[in-house]
């Protein structure tokens, strides 16, 4: 790819490939190029927002609701109603994570395949057919991550701790509140026994758990190296 040098040879076979002729100034795909990083960039940066505005909106309204059942003498159905809610913001920050990935995974691509290519083609290219799929992308753009990954992903992100901290708030809630009675006796609720109920938050965390193992390493997180090349790798 380059010269003895190291200096970058424009007739070296498949300097073409790289992109490299992105930033030859008589092309003028180098400005087309900035232009479109910085598009997608924004792009990132406004579903990555998006994202840690619903964070914050969970775990302010699972906070609050932890607080108020501790702070007299609220039912611990309370608490129980709140990690529902919390389920809730885990599937709209999964979907929404769903989308962030298509802006985060171009951004990826072409800082892998043309600017760190541009800057030392020595190094060669991450995915020989970068250049076609980001175009296919664009024509026929589609989620690369599914439901079930970005459901994973947020799980071991934000929602299992903090579920799991809802879930021991509710456990200390009914050793506080409820004094002198059996486990299944505190944990009851109008229309439910306690053994029914405790048996529904098992079963709860324990698909909350199952759903935060990856199936393979695209569902690890977004720094690993199989989530920096969904869209290359197509």
């Amino acid at each position: 790819m380059g010269t003895n040098d190291g200096e970058f040879d424009p007739e070296a076979p498949g300097s073409k490939e790289i992109g490299r002729e992105m930033v030859d100034q008589e092309t003028g795909l180098g400005s087309v190029m900035a232009h479109l990083y910085r598009g997608e960039v924004e792009r990132t940066v406004h579903w990555r927002d998006r994202l840690d505005s619903t964070t914050n909106w969970a775990v302010t309204l699972l906070a609050a609701i932890v607080a108020y059942a501790f702070a007299g003498e609220a039912s611990h159905a309370v608490i129980l109603a709140g990690m529902l809610m919390g389920t809730v913001f885990l599937f709209i920050e999964a979907r929404r994570f769903r989308e962030y990935d298509i802006w985060r995974s171009r951004v990826r691509v072409i800082q892998e395949n043309l600017f760190a290519n541009a800057l030392d083609p020595s190094q060669g290219i991450e995915h020989e057919a970068w250049r076609s799929t980001l175009s296919e992308d664009y024509r026929d753009p589609e989620t690369k991550l599914s439901f079930r990954a970005a459901v994973s992903h947020r799980l071991r992100r934000v929602y299992l701790p903090l579920m799991g901290a809802m879930g021991v708030g509710w456990w200390f809630h009914r050793l506080a509140f409820a004094p002198g009675e059996s486990v299944f006796e505190r944990a009851a609720v109008p229309g439910l026994a306690g053994w029914v109920v405790v048996g529904l938050v098992v079963v709860y965390f324990l698909a909350l758990i199952l759903l935060a193992i990856p199936h393979d390493t695209s569902e690890r997180g977004e720094a690993s190296e199989a989530d920096h090349g969904d869209l290359a790798d197509e």
